[in-house]
């Protein structure tokens, strides 16, 4: 599941402040939480990253016992080392991967080019969105953040971070959404790799500088040529 980090896409942009790039949203109050999402699929998927919610649900089954057998409530309730161990073991062994299993996520040569291959189309990306914006100066970062959650699919939030006196985050068109969708993952180097390496390299931040001052001639004549066609 991609989300943007963008002004105008989520419910609550006043997550997305920041004072210098690369920045973080996992974790930061409720998150991001893009508009239209109550109403879609991957609804329940965000809603997975809260951990408060997934305590409470990790304690259903107490709730449950207390329920059918009444006269247990007291000593139910007054067992919380059995409560905090059950949490532990579906926040560390059903949602995490274990330390000692990380490494055997992903082959180091593919993790590496992955990486690589991560770079190369982000500063390609930045590249073409200065170009189109006609930004002569300043420093673009594309941040890509994973959740740290495993055994679910994973979570990606993709956003655009300029820096400087006035650090913010882009607010991207649709045609700048497009370009990302299209050109950062494929069959080849998808989300569901980069989540594998991440969880190997225990690095759930990654992100590419671009200093929009290095476009080039052809890629700002591209980018005319794309506006005024």
């Amino acid at each position: 599941m991609i989300l943007f980090a963008s002004p105008s896409r989520v419910l609550n942009a006043s997550v997305l402040e920041i004072s210098s790039p690369p920045r973080k949203f996992l974790g930061r109050g409720f998150g991001v939480v893009p508009r239209g999402t109550v109403l879609r699929s991957g609804f329940w998927r965000l809603v997975i990253e809260f951990q408060l919610l997934r305590y409470l649900v990790t304690l259903i089954p107490f709730l449950v016992a207390m329920a059918i057998w009444p006269h247990l409530a007291l000593p139910i309730s007054q067992a919380p080392l059995l409560m905090f161990l059950l949490i532990w073991l579906v926040e560390v062994r059903v949602l995490a991967v274990p330390r000692e299993a990380r490494k055997n996520l992903v082959e180091k040569t593919d993790a590496e080019r992955a990486i690589d291959t991560f770079r190369i189309r982000g500063g390609s990306i930045l590249s073409r969105i200065a170009a189109v914006r006609n930004m002569t100066s300043g420093e673009l970062f594309l941040a890509v953040e994973q959740s740290e959650l495993a055994r679910v699919p994973p979570l990606t939030i993709i956003s655009v971070q300029v820096a400087g006196r006035d650090a913010h985050v882009l607010d991207l068109t649709d045609r700048e959404v497009d370009l990302i969708e299209t050109e950062l993952f494929d069959g080849r180097f998808d989300e569901a790799l980069l989540h594998r390496v991440n969880l190997a390299e225990n690095t759930f931040l990654r992100s590419v500088a671009f200093d929009a001052s290095t476009v080039s001639a052809h890629a700002r004549l591209e980018a005319l040529a794309t506006a005024s066609g």
